[in-house]
């Protein structure tokens, strides 16, 4: 009968990652794959957290912080609050910026910071400080 759950190779293969990147989650406490003997086995649970830590550091979370929403289960809420404050502000400021890229896309200047309007929009956003009097 075959086993249900993959070797190191098998999961870094799905995931598309160097098996060096699974130790070293296993290594700083992200992953506890069982063992057969010496080696590594990976269960449905196992790859599920994997696509968590993929996800988590896609949105820029650090592999601490990842480790603090996993091994502080009475703090899970707290924890994702303060990741869910980091990203809604990350993606503010992505929003920002990609206002502004759009709004230089439309410019017809040769220097986009000298168009009318992509000067409205940057004095909008607050990043200039009108000239004090």
């Amino acid at each position: 009968m075959k086993s249900s759950t993959l070797s190191v190779g098998e999961v870094a293969e799905r995931f598309g990652l160097a098996t060096h990147v699974l130790r070293h989650w296993e290594s700083v406490g992200l992953l506890k794959p069982s063992r057969s003997g010496d080696r590594r086995r990976y269960a449905d649970a196992d790859l599920s957290r994997i696509a968590v830590i993929l996800r988590s550091k896609e949105a820029g979370i650090s592999l601490d912080g990842i480790r603090e929403m996993f091994q502080k289960p009475g703090e899970r809420d707290a924890v994702l609050e303060r990741h869910k404050e980091e990203l809604t502000r990350r993606i503010a400021a992505a929003q920002a910026s990609l206002t502004l890229i759009d709004c230089a896309l439309g410019c017809e200047h040769d220097d986009f910071t000298q168009c009318a309007h992509f000067q409205a929009v940057i004095a909008q956003a607050g990043r200039v400080r009108p000239a004090r009097s």
